[in-house]
């Protein structure tokens, strides 16, 4: 079966920091462009970051930018995003997509089930 897998989500208290996974099975993300989206509740999904397939050109969203790093290791078959200093506006359910593009862009072909991810005290 061809899918990716979230993990790492949780609850944490604002300054806090978690490390998401983003893990594919049954292909190779080596020639995948990876994007990392939330979803607040009552909120549309919107895009946070994303990665090139190479991994030489990455985006932030402005919210993000400085707190959030997106980095991925093709041996592993994994993408990662790295989230310090959480705020509870980063509150959501994190998704990863891919798409077989060098670049960031949709429509993605692949989408995880999401993971959740609380900051709160």
């Amino acid at each position: 079966q061809l899918q990716v897998v979230e993990s790492g989500g949780g609850l944490v208290q604002p300054g806090g920091s978690l490390r998401l996974s983003c893990a594919a099975s049954g292909f190779s993300l080596d020639d995948y462009a990876i994007g990392w989206f939330r979803q607040a509740p009552g909120k549309v999904r919107e895009g946070v970051s994303c990665i090139y397939s190479s991994g030489d050109n990455t985006y932030y969203d402005d919210s993000v930018k400085g707190r959030f790093t997106i980095s991925r290791d093709n041996a592993k078959n994994t993408v990662y995003l790295q989230m310090n200093s959480l705020k509870p506006e980063d509150t959501g359910v994190y998704y990863c997509a891919a798409v077989r593009k060098h670049v960031c862009s949709g429509p993605y072909d692949y989408w995880g089930q999401g993971t959740q991810v609380t900051v709160s005290s």
